[in-house]
């Protein structure tokens, strides 16, 4: 596994890394700071051997910056990166079809946060990201995800496409989202092992990306806009996904 240290800003964003047992070294609170959240994270801090140093205000704004903090500040001792194999592997562990959301170059922290979000509670087994040209898990990340980002597996691979390749070889069908796409969402069988694949911001996806897909789907789109933002298509995208699963789930047998 690869590391990357960062802070987590935020009482949800730092109770929920600490649910998800992220490795955190230290947690700064706010002097006087009180609710359910803070005292969640004073509770679960303390079964996990996390210190706590109470701190004053000016002292979370030397540390966080500009950046809004509601009182806790957490040092991570690192976010851990996994493999694709462990993403399939954890995927076999509940007996699960993979179902696996690969980002290619999705510069927006804001949109990474809200797609790992969105990733988290559609049951994703993991999210593929590249080293290169992307934004990476850091604290913002974690502050629009809700903390759900600590909760899920996310593998930092240098080539996307060899990463589509491998997940091919493991017999995932590889989906991309794409305004030319043949078929439109809503007419595709997505409830089988499947790997949706989400383009950047304004290109889309890159022209050997797109090669690699196994099929290439669009949205449908009735007025005078042409796309939608990345983390709204990668929303209904991976919630057709859950639809198509459910659908599937009660009869076995639909095409």
């Amino acid at each position: 596994m690869k590391t990357m240290p960062d802070l987590i800003l935020g009482r949800q964003p730092v109770l929920e890394a600490l649910k998800a047992a992220h490795p955190i070294e230290k947690i700064f609170v706010q002097n006087g700071s009180q609710g359910t959240a803070i005292a969640s994270i004073y509770n679960l801090a303390k079964q996990s051997g996390i210190p706590i140093v109470q701190a004053d205000k000016d002292r979370l704004l030397t540390l966080a910056g500009k950046s809004s903090t509601q009182g806790v500040v957490a040092f991570v001792a690192a976010k851990s990166y996994v493999e694709i194999e462990d993403i399939l592997a954890a995927a076999a562990a509940r007996n699960d079809q993979p179902f696996v959301l690969v980002l290619d170059e999705i510069e927006d922290v804001h949109n990474l946060g809200a797609l790992l979000r969105t990733a988290e509670g559609a049951g994703v087994h993991g999210v593929v990201i590249p080293k290169h040209h992307a934004a990476t898990i850091n604290a913002t990340v974690m502050k629009t995800s809700a903390g759900a980002a600590a909760h899920v597996s996310v593998a930092r691979v240098g080539n996307v496409v060899s990463a589509l390749e491998k997940l091919k070889g493991a017999g995932v069908w590889v989906v991309g989202l794409e305004i030319s796409g043949a078929k439109d969402l809503y007419s595709t069988d997505l409830g089988g092992s499947i790997a949706l694949v989400i383009g950047s911001e304004g290109k889309g996806l890159r022209r050997l990306v797109k090669e690699t897909c196994d099929a290439l789907v669009r949205i449908p789109m009735f007025g005078k806009v042409d796309s939608l933002n990345a983390s709204v298509s990668g929303a209904l995208a991976m919630y057709e996904v859950v639809r198509s699963r459910i659908q599937k789930s009660k009869d076995p047998n639909r095409n």
